[in-house]
């Protein structure tokens, strides 16, 4: 049996669940972590599980159903948890005034998390430099997206997502544009829709802009957070994993974290770090301390092969080796006082990829 939930999450953003129900497995592709539904544990929290893949194919856990009751078992029968699915809302049944699926405009995120990829394509992919692991244009090519998301048709998802009581937050991200801004001007329209219509907080990502300035029109136009992901702090693997981002440089992203947390405030800010790249676990630990110092929040989550990646066939890191890079970066966040609960917007408030918030709560 599992020793507690924050266990039981580790364990299956690591190993993910093979499913004995006939359900809907998620989406194959995004800028984030794909191919899961978000299932909540007894303790109310929230985990994105994959369910496709070729590692989760050897995953010793399976979903099942008993009456109207799921369970994530193990395999031999052991009844590890009843679990719950969180329902696709309604409004994915809707239409814009542009006609457009409303679930082809932004999606629930965990929750209460309303999260789109405001353009889905990235400079990168075209030069053949784009980050081995992201799968952005794989859900656009399958049809399952649109190109860019117009202010007016994202704010009426919104619209429909705040009636039904499902949208408490919003994630903003972009692919990379060639441009200056890196995708802040399209992010700051989006903002500014919204806010003229709603008090929801938002959370906005891009890559460092080759000027503050854009970073500065995101916090006039109200983004409450902001995500500016280095993916790694191995240098070796950052250039390998990450071509066309490498070509910015570690510095750059440290300077531009210091001029959000200026902006923004600290535990708004943070950093996707991704486990299972080819990292060292020191490069991790000392990166994180580095993002702590600052005000940063390293936001630790497992690699999420994404089918039709590079990295498609590659394998998560153990549970044991994940949970043990939580529990020394959440001592880090301790010593620094870089508090994720207070972060009002997008990733960190929703938790559910990462257990990153489990740890600092001394649940792991």
């Amino acid at each position: 049996m599992m020793h507690g939930f924050g266990e039981l999450k580790v364990d299956l953003l690591c190993r993910g669940i093979r499913l004995g129900v006939d359900i809907d497995r998620g989406r194959k592709g995004g800028a984030g972590p794909a191919g899961g539904r978000y299932i909540v544990l007894p303790s109310g929290r929230c985990v994105n599980a994959a369910m496709w893949g070729r590692f989760v194919e050897k995953s010793p856990y399976i979903l099942v159903e008993e009456g109207e009751k799921f369970y994530v078992i193990r395999e031999g029968g052991e009844k590890v948890s009843e679990v719950s699915l969180v329902p696709y809302p309604q409004f994915y049944g809707k239409c814009t005034s542009y006609g457009t699926p409303m679930w082809k405009v932004a999606l629930l995120h965990g929750v209460d998390c309303l999260a789109t990829t405001v353009f889905q394509k990235c400079v990168y992919w075209d030069r053949g430099l784009g980050c081995k692991f992201c799968g952005i244009e794989l859900s656009l090519k399958s049809g399952r997206t649109i190109l860019l998301k117009r202010p007016k048709e994202f704010r009426e998802v919104v619209d429909a997502a705040v009636e039904e009581e499902v949208c408490k937050h919003i994630t903003l991200t972009t692919g990379t544009p060639g441009t200056p801004d890196k995708g802040a001007k399209l992010l700051a329209e989006i903002v500014l829709e919204v806010k003229s219509h709603h008090k929801v907080p938002i959370h906005v990502q891009l890559e460092p802009p080759n000027d503050f300035k854009y970073i500065e029109e995101l916090a006039d136009a109200g983004a409450d957070t902001i995500g500016i992901h280095i993916e790694t702090f191995d240098k070796k693997v950052f250039h390998e994993v990450c071509p066309g981002k490498g070509r910015i440089g570690m510095k750059k992203f440290y300077e531009t974290w210091k001029r959000c947390v200026e902006l923004f405030g600290e535990c708004q800010v943070s950093t996707y770090i991704i486990v299972g790249l080819g990292e060292s676990v020191e490069s991790i630990i000392k990166g994180s301390e580095i993002a702590a110092e600052i005000g940063v929040i390293p936001y630790i989550v497992p690699l999420r092969p994404i089918i039709g990646t590079p990295f498609e066939n590659r394998f998560p890191p153990s549970p044991e080796a994940l949970t043990h890079i939580y529990r020394e970066v959440a001592q880090i966040l301790r010593d620094y006082g870089v508090d994720p609960h207070k972060n009002i917007a997008g990733c960190v408030r929703c938790g559910a990829c990462s257990a990153l918030t489990e740890a600092y709560e001394n649940k792991l």
